[in-house]
């Protein structure tokens, strides 16, 4: 597996390089998520959640050029998986109504 220097801004990684596995399209993934074991028993693990941000752009088009991951404090998870032939706003695997 490929993988690529990614640099994290904010949060508890800030500063930090990791490498991350790149996909097919060599694109790391959109959202990174880092469990945190919780601190006292009884309680829910924590997870943070960055989001994959362009690190710069070309001067002419505006292409960007090596990414890096952003603290979303709000840490909500991406969609996931989002195939083009599916429609929003439906359950995978219900009918429409007839």
């Amino acid at each position: 597996m490929r993988s690529e220097k990614t640099l994290f801004e904010g949060g508890p990684l800030d500063g930090r390089v990791l490498d991350v596995l790149v996909g097919l399209n060599g694109l790391p993934p959109k959202t990174y998520e880092v469990p945190v074991p919780a601190v006292e028993p009884g309680t829910a693990p924590v997870v943070l959640v960055y989001r994959r941000v362009p690190a710069a752009t070309t001067r002419r088009l505006g292409l960007p050029k090596g990414w890096k991951y952003a603290y979303d404090p709000e840490g909500r998870p991406g969609p996931g998986l989002r195939l083009p032939w599916g429609r929003p706003g439906r359950a995978p695997g219900t009918r429409p109504p007839e």
